[in-house]
This record gives C-alpha cells, structure tokens and sequence, in this order.
C-alpha cells in the first residue's frame, strides 16, 4: 500500500508545529544548500524556503505519491525520490533536516553518523524523531498484531521495541564531536473528529501492519484497534481527545 500524503495532513498542523521548533533552533542564518530528507508531501520543506529563500533546497523522500504530492505543493524546492539509507548528496549540504523521519531507519544512529559525514565545514544536521512508542498508541497496535489470527502475516512487520529505540544519549554519543543540542519536547494534542488517535497512526505506525492485510481480514484488524485506541484515548466532555506524544530533537553543528 503506497503513502497517502491526504491521510497524513489530517493533521497537518500538529505535524508540522514540531518541524518549525526543530528549525527554530537550527544556527545556520544563511546556508547555500539545503537538504529535506523524508520531506513527505512537502510540509516541512515550504518552512525551509520560506526560512532561507536563497538557499538552494532540495526534499527528498522514499515514497512516489509523497514526492508528487510536495510537488503539487507549490514549494520553492527540488524534490526527488531516494531513499535516506543509500542517498548521498552530490554536493555537501550545509544544513541537512529530517522531522520524523530517521525513526524508520533500522539503525537511526549509523544513520545520523553518515548524514553527518556528509556536511560542509561548519553544517547542521536538525533531526527530530517520536519517543513514544512505549505509549498506547504503539502499545496496541504490537498487541493487535500478535494475538489475532492475523499474527502470522504480521510476524516480521516493522514496529519499534520500546525498550530498544534510540534515545537522546545515543545520538550525544554518535555526535561528540559535534556542537550538540538535545532536547525533548512532550506536545499535547488535542484532536477533533471520529477514531482521531486511528487516523493520525495509519498515515504512519500503523502502515507497516495495514500493509499486509486486505478484504475483511484489514477491516477486522482496523477495528480491533480503533476499539482499543477509543479505550486508551477517551472522548473528552467537548468531544476532543487528548494524544501525548513525546518527540526527541537533535541539532548538531560541526566545528
């Protein structure tokens, strides 16, 4: 199942808040290159040229649909299909930014390391990634996933361990030659409409699980776990519901 860039921009404000506090703490006022890896539909790409409109800014992300829809988006930008675990930039960056992207990585931190190898004298590389997946969303999706006579088709689909992701130190450790800036940020959302913890996971986490299901047997899976979202997320009197979500921030500069 491709990227639905509409499912993902249900909520694209609070998806995007978190891109802008990343940017905010970025130190380089005037880049000449700048590189959006895992743009998506091109979001956090339009902070980046509105941030530096001389700058020559280039998206870059895995999925088709997410690279049609940036470029339907009216961006300053160049944006091109790659994968962030082979790509490497025809020239070095000076800034190079991915909000909640290396997360999918299956080794975030040799990740960071190469993007970082990458910069130019005196680059950025701004990173953000969810530190949440000890939390119920991603609690009930593993839960679902293993007890239902779906678990064979499911064994192997990529979810985050919560006791094995990686953690701000992690990353400090990676980066210790750079000027580091490590911070987490906990949001609280406050989303509207029907199954809202539902929508905003199946335009990410929930993706590798739908993936491999179809017909019936997906509807099934999709309301065991809308089920379960509605008892960990609760309605609220005005009819919102509350989602906390934890997002670690990484900013590091090379000498």
């Amino acid at each position: 199942m491709p990227w639905d860039p509409a499912i993902y921009l249900q909520f694209g404000a609070e998806r995007s808040r978190p891109a802008a506090d990343l940017l905010a703490r970025v130190p380089n006022e005037k880049p000449a290159r700048v590189v959006d890896l895992g743009c998506g539909p091109g979001n956090s790409t339009a902070l980046l040229t509105a941030c530096w409109p001389e700058a020559r800014v280039t998206g870059v992300d895995s999925s088709v649909e997410m690279i049609e829809a940036a470029n339907a988006a009216n961006v300053d930008a160049e944006f091109v299909v790659g994968d962030f675990e082979s790509w490497e930039p025809a020239a070095a960056p000076d800034v190079i930014y991915a909000n909640a992207a290396f997360q999918w990585s299956p080794d975030p931190v040799a990740l960071v390391r190469r993007m970082f190898a990458h910069l130019a004298p005196g680059g950025v590389l701004a990173f953000q990634v969810p530190q949440n997946f000890d939390q119920p969303s991603h609690v009930v999706m593993r839960e679902v996933a293993t007890n239902g006579p779906w678990a064979e088709k499911l064994d192997g689909a990529r979810w985050y361990d919560p006791g094995g992701f990686a953690r701000g130190p992690d990353y400090a450790r990676a980066l210790q030659r750079a000027r580091r800036d490590i911070w987490t940020t906990d949001y609280l959302h406050i989303l509207k409409g029907p199954d809202p913890v539902f929508r905003w996971m199946a335009g990410t986490g929930l993706r590798p699980f739908l993936d491999r299901l179809e017909g019936g047997e997906r509807e099934a899976f999709e309301d065991e776990v809308m089920t379960r979202f509605a008892a960990a997320y609760p309605l609220e009197k005005d009819g919102s519901t509350f989602f906390p979500f934890r997002r670690l921030f990484v900013v590091a500069a090379r000498n």
